[in-house]
C-alpha cells in the first residue's frame, strides 16, 4: 500500500519486452533508508517488485499485459519515473490510500496557469470517471492529488509548484498520457451498489442529519457549476 506521496524521480535506464514479459531498469540512489530485493515500489503508481539491485539501478520483472495498459510502453530510457516505497507500519500517511493497481490511463487535455500553480486537465474514460467525486482523491501517475473538477469526460487537478518540481508533472505536456487509480473506497462503494447491497431506505436527508453529506456547490461540468 502507498500513499501517493513520491519520495523522488528515478531515471529509467532499461525497458525490455519479449512476448508475455519484459523488465525494466531504474536509476535511483539517495534512498533515506536502502532498499532492497524484494521491496515493493510504486513506479508512475505501478506496484512492481525490486527483483534485482545493480548498484544505484533497480530492475523490476513487468507482465506484457501492464506494459500495454499503462504509460510504461509510452517511456524511454532517459525518461524520468515517479518512485514512492510501500508504506511500513507507524509511517504518517500523507495523502490518500494507493494501492498501486492502476485502473486505466488519462490524456493531458490542457494546462494552463493559476497563479503560481498550474491546473491540468485530464481526459478519462468514462469508467474511471464514475470512481471520481468532486474534492475526492485520484492518483495520477502515483501522485496523491484532489479532484479540483469534475466534467462529463475529464476533470481537472491542480499543481502546486513543490510537485511540479519533484515530480513528474514538470515535464508533463497536453497530449501525454498517465496513469490513473481512483480511490479505493469509491471502488468498494460501487461494488456494493452494483450487487444491490446499499441500503435504499436511507434518504438524503438523513445523511444530511449524521453529517455524511453537506449542501455544497460543485462542478458538474468543467468550469460550469451545477447543484448537487
Amino acid at each position: 500500500m502507498f500513499s501517493g506521496i513520491v519520495e523522488k524521480m528515478g531515471v529509467l535506464k532499461l525497458s525490455k519486452l519479449e512476448h508475455k514479459w519484459g523488465r525494466i531498469g531504474v536509476q535511483a540512489s539517495g534512498w533515506e533508508d536502502e532498499v532492497q530485493t524484494g521491496d515493493s515500489i510504486a513506479v508512475q503508481g505501478i506496484c512492481l517488485t525490486i527483483a534485482a539491485k545493480e548498484g544505484d539501478v533497480l530492475y523490476f520483472d513487468v507482465l506484457k499485459e501492464t506494459f500495454e495498459r499503462t504509460t510504461l510502453g509510452d517511456k524511454h530510457p532517459g525518461d524520468r519515473l515517479n518512485l514512492e516505497r510501500a508504506l511500513r507500519w507507524g509511517q504518517p500517511m500523507g495523502g490518500h490510500i494507493v494501492i498501486g493497481h492502476v485502473d486505466g490511463v488519462g490524456e493531458i487535455r490542457a494546462v494552463r496557469p493559476a497563479g503560481r500553480d498550474r491546473i491540468f486537465e485530464i481526459a478519462a474514460p468514462e469508467e474511471l470517471l464514475d470512481g471520481l467525486v468532486y474534492k475526492g482523491s485520484v492518483a495520477v501517475d502515483g501522485v496523491s492529488l484532489t479532484v479540483a473538477e469534475l466534467g462529463a469526460d475529464s476533470f481537472c487537478v491542480h499543481i502546486i509548484p513543490y510537485t511540479m518540481e519533484n515530480t513528474t508533472f514538470g515535464g508533463l505536456r497536453a497530449g501525454d498520457r498517465v496513469n490513473l487509480e481512483v480511490d479505493v473506497l469509491a471502488k468498494y462503494v460501487r461494488r456494493l451498489i452494483e450487487r444491490g447491497r446499499v441500503p435504499w431506505h436511507i434518504e438524503w436527508d438523513e445523511l444530511r442529519r449524521i453529517g455524511l453529506i453537506q449542501d455544497e456547490i460543485v462542478e458538474g461540468d468543467v468550469g460550469k457549476d451545477r447543484d448537487r
